[in-house]
C-alpha cells in the first residue's frame, strides 16, 4: 500500500504534499516503546487521532483534505506504550484501492455518478467514541466507519440499522452522561441540513431537516443538555461553483445565524443572527438559565498568509492558514438576541476539553496555537480557565509541530482538570515524532513524559482520548 509513482509536476507546488503533511508508506504496529520520562500510573487509556494520508500518489489537483484517511494510535498501561496506524478502509478506500473508485477529491469535477455523494468520502476528518466503538467522520458528511478502539482494525461502515436517513458530519458528538449520538448532515448543492439522535444502543430515536436559504458549508455543530446548535454560516459556494459543481467559495454578504433545535428533534428551529463571521470548531455549549451558551473559535482576518508561491494551490493554502480567536456567543431563547464577545487575541484552533463536560458548563479549553505560516502548523498549546480569564501556555522547540491534543482524566479523578494533556508531534526537518503526557494544570512545566516513536506521524486533523475500559 505504498505510493510510489514520483509526483507529477503540478503537485510539486503542494506544499500539504511534502514535509510535515507527506503521506506515510505502511500500517504498522510498535511495541515496549522507549520512554524519556515516566507515564503516569493512574494514565490508562489510548489517544487516537484522524488525517489524511494518500494511498495512492495524487496525479491529478490535491486537496490537503483528500488524503485517504489514516488512525494513529498510542495505547498506555501500566506505564507502558505502544503505537499503532491503521488506514480507515471506508468502501470508497477499498474501492480505490480495487481501482474502481468513480470519484475524485474536491478540487476536480464533481461528479453525478453516485448521488448523493459527489466526491470521495475518505472518513479522514474525526474521530469519537460511541457505544464502545471509533467513527472516523468526513467533514463532506458520509458513511460513518466503525473501527476497533483497541487494534484500529476497520469494522464496518455504519447505517444505524439502516435507518441513517443519509449521511453524517464530522464533529458530530456523544453526550458522555447517556451516550446519545448526535449527529448532523447537510448537502453541498441543496439547501438545507439536518439533525438526529442515535441512542447509546446504535437505535435512531429522532431525526430533523432543516431548511435554509441556500446551500451552505456548515463545519461543526453544538450541543447541550436539550438543544442542537446548527450553523448556518456566510462561507458559500460562489454562483459559478453551484452551477458548475465546483469547489469554489466566497464570503457571502450576510450574518452568521444559529439555529437552537430541540434534541427530540420535533420542535420548531429558532433562529439567532449575529455579526458575519466563520467558525470551523466549538469548544463546547451549555444552558444558562434562559440562555444558551457557546463558546467557539472564531475567524478573524489574516494579515501574514500569502499563497502565490504555491502556483495553482494558491487559494487552497490561503484558505487552510487558519486564523482565530476563543469567542462567545449568548443565545437568549426569550428575547431572541444573541450577543457576542471575544475571550482572548491569541491565535488559536483545534480546541479540546474534558470531554466529561460535553453539552454542560466547562471551565477549562486546551487550544492549538497556530504559528504565522504560510501552511496550517500548531507551534504550541493554550490552556484556557474561562472562570478566571486567565491561561498558560505550552511551546513545542524549534521546528517540532503538534497535533491537536486530547484531555485525559486521571484514573479516580473528580475534577474537571484533574488529569493530563496529551498528543503527538513531529519534526518538520527531521520527522522525529514523540507522544508527550503534561500535567493538565501544569503545562508550562513541559512534558512528564515523551514517548519516542520509531516511525514518523504525518500532520493531521482531530484527536479523542479513549479510556481502557472502553477497549
Amino acid at each position: 500500500m505504498s505510493a510510489v509513482k514520483p509526483l507529477p509536476e503540478l503537485n510539486k507546488k503542494n506544499p500539504y504534499l511534502h514535509g510535515l503533511y507527506a503521506p506515510v508508506a505502511e500500517e504498522k504496529t510498535r511495541l515496549e516503546l522507549k520512554v524519556t520520562g515516566e507515564i503516569p500510573k493512574d494514565l490508562c487509556g489510548s489517544y487516537l487521532r484522524n488525517g489524511p494520508n494518500p494511498l495512492h500518489t495524487p496525479m491529478g489537483m490535491h486537496h490537503w483534505f483528500d488524503g485517504d484517511g489514516m488512525m494513529h494510535g498510542v495505547y498506555l498501561e501500566n506505564g507502558k506504550a505502544e503505537y499503532r496506524n491503521r488506514y480507515v478502509r471506508s468502501q470508497d478506500f477499498i474501492d480505490d484501492a480495487n481501482g474502481q473508485c468513480v470519484v475524485a477529491g474536491v478540487m476536480e469535477p464533481a461528479t453525478r455518478k453516485r448521488e448523493p455523494k459527489v466526491y470521495k468520502d475518505t472518513a479522514n476528518t474525526d474521530v469519537i467514541l460511541h457505544n464502545g466503538e471509533l467513527m472516523a467522520l468526513w467533514y463532506i458528511s458520509g458513511n460513518p466507519v466503525r473501527l476497533d478502539p483497541r487494534t484500529l482494525d476497520t469494522l464496518r461502515e455504519e447505517d444505524f440499522g439502516g435507518k441513517l436517513p443519509r449521511h453524517v458530519s464530522a464533529h458530530s458528538k456523544t453526550d458522555p452522561r447517556n451516550g446519545e449520538f448526535l449527529f448532523f448532515d447537510y448537502a453541498l448543492y441543496e439547501p438545507w441540513m439536518s439533525c438526529g439522535v442515535v441512542n447509546a444502543d446504535n437505535k435512531l430515536t429522532g431525526f430533523q431537516t432543516i431548511d435554509l436559504p441556500g446551500p451552505r458549508l456548515p463545519h461543526d455543530m453544538a450541543f447541550t443538555e436539550n438543544y442542537f446548535v446548527l450553523h448556518d454560516l456566510p462561507v458559500v459556494f460562489t454562483e459559478q461553483a453551484l452551477k458548475q459543481r465546483q469547489w469554489s467559495i466566497e464570503i457571502a454578504q450576510q450574518p452568521t445565524r444559529f439555529g437552537v433545535v430541540p434534541r427530540n428533534c420535533s420542535g420548531k428551529v429558532t433562529w439567532f443572527e449575529t455579526d458575519p463571521c466563520y467558525i470551523y470548531h466549538v469548544i463546547n455549549a451549555w444552558e444558562e438559565g434562559d440562555e444558551i451558551v457557546m463558546l467557539g473559535c472564531k475567524m478573524v482576518p489574516n494579515p501574514h498568509v500569502n499563497g502565490a508561491a504555491f502556483g495553482p494551490y494558491r487559494a487552497m493554502v490561503e484558505v487552510l492558514a487558519l486564523n482565530a480567536v476563543p469567542s462567545e456567543w449568548r443565545m437568549n431563547l426569550k428575547t431572541g438576541k444573541c450577543t457576542t464577545r471575544d475571550l482572548d487575541d491569541a491565535i488559536g484552533e483545534f480546541p479540546s476539553i474534558n470531554l466529561d463536560s460535553s453539552g454542560q458548563k466547562n471551565r477549562y479549553a486546551y487550544v492549538q496555537a497556530i504559528a504565522p505560516t504560510d501552511t496550517l502548523k500548531f507551534e504550541g498549546f493554550y490552556r484556557y480557565d474561562f472562570d478566571t480569564g486567565t491561561k498558560s501556555e505550552y511551546f513545542y522547540e524549534a521546528g517540532m509541530c503538534g497535533s491537536e491534543v486530547a484531555f485525559a482524566p486521571r484514573i479516580g479523578a473528580t475534577e474537571e482538570d484533574d488529569g493530563y494533556v496529551v498528543g503527538l508531534c513531529s519534526h518538520e526537518g527531521t520527522g522525529e515524532s514523540e507522544f508527550r503526557i503534561w500535567d493538565a494544570r501544569a503545562i508550562e512545566k513541559g512534558p512528564l513524559a515523551r514517548v519516542h516513536l520509531p516511525d514518523r506521524v504525518p500532520a493531521g486533523f482531530h484527536a479523542t482520548w479513549a479510556d481502557a475500559r472502553d477497549w
